[in-house]
């Protein structure tokens, strides 16, 4: 009885000192892990803040080239006058009007460009033979200067919103449909089996396995079809509007305001920043779902 209580008692003590040799790791690996995250946290700010000097360091050098003759003021503005650009134009609200309109046109463009894209890639993955139809003119067509086509959508729908909308969507569609058509073929082909094998459709494989499978490309399609959609309702404003940022750039290149000018190519960088950063969240909230 003694030597089993003896053996007992050793067997305990080892367990214990096993568990608490896993907690010492543990926590070594905890300290480990905080000491790495940090050292990202310290890269990650001065990333930041080398990209900020650099900024603030542009606009200090500009303003003082303009301040001390070294470029012309008249051609190449400065800080200080695109910012009392914005403070007359915000005070007036033409900023906003402009701004607002072109916004409304990208978001417009945007979700046609998401809603015909999708929904056209999933028609060429359904029908094979369509897609062997009309795979080239789509390669022909996203391979066309889209710039090229809004004199002919003027033309066709008139200098109004419609066009300038379709401007927009023109520049993304053809990229999209064949960038998630890829995507749709390259998926793992033994999901689309299973799938079969348990007796399920064409339809089960389209929303059970493509296109849960391809949500990470179609989000970083998006993020590209974003700044896209953008740059083309910006050349549709540039031949057909009469309001938006695109028809202020042009009216003020005309007229010589080149302040307003470069203020209007500030705020679209600023819109694109945003937009971009936006479907960033996105992907990164769709990352943690676990798609």
């Amino acid at each position: 009885m003694k030597m089993k209580s003896i053996k007992m008692k050793n067997t305990e003590t080892e367990s214990v000192e096993r568990n608490s040799t896993e907690m010492k790791s543990l926590e070594t690996m905890s300290f480990s892990q905080k000491q790495y995250l940090k050292s990202l946290d310290r890269r990650r700010h001065r990333i930041w803040s080398a990209r900020i000097l650099i900024f603030i360091l542009f606009l200090l050098l500009w303003e003082t080239a303009v301040r001390q003759g070294w470029i012309d003021g008249f051609i190449f503005s400065s800080p200080s006058r695109v910012a009392n650009a914005f403070v007359r134009m915000w005070a007036d609200g033409s900023i906003l009007v402009h701004t607002r309109i072109t916004l409304l046109e990208t978001f417009a463009s945007f979700a046609l460009v998401v809603l015909l894209g999708v929904g056209c890639a999933v028609l060429l993955w359904y029908n094979r033979a369509l897609s062997e139809v009309f795979e080239p003119f789509l390669v022909v067509l996203n391979s066309l200067p889209k710039s090229a086509l809004a004199p002919l959508l003027i033309v066709w729908l008139g200098a109004n919103l419609k066009s300038i909308i379709v401007s927009g969507v023109s520049v993304a569609i053809f990229g999209t449909i064949l960038n998630l058509y890829t995507g749709f073929r390259e998926m793992d082909p033994e999901s689309s089996k299973l799938i079969y094998t348990l007796q399920g459709t064409k339809k089960d494989v389209l929303f059970k396995v493509l296109l849960p499978g391809t949500l990470p490309l179609l989000i970083s399609i998006m993020k590209v079809n974003i700044g896209l959609c953008l740059v083309g309702v910006v050349i549709g404003e540039f031949i057909g509007a009469r309001e938006g940022l695109g028809y202020l750039i042009i009216y003020s290149s005309q007229i010589f305001k080149l302040d307003y000018l470069i203020l209007s190519i500030v705020i679209l960088c600023v819109i694109a920043v945003l937009l971009y950063g936006m479907l960033s969240l996105l992907e990164k909230k769709c990352s943690r779902m676990g798609y």
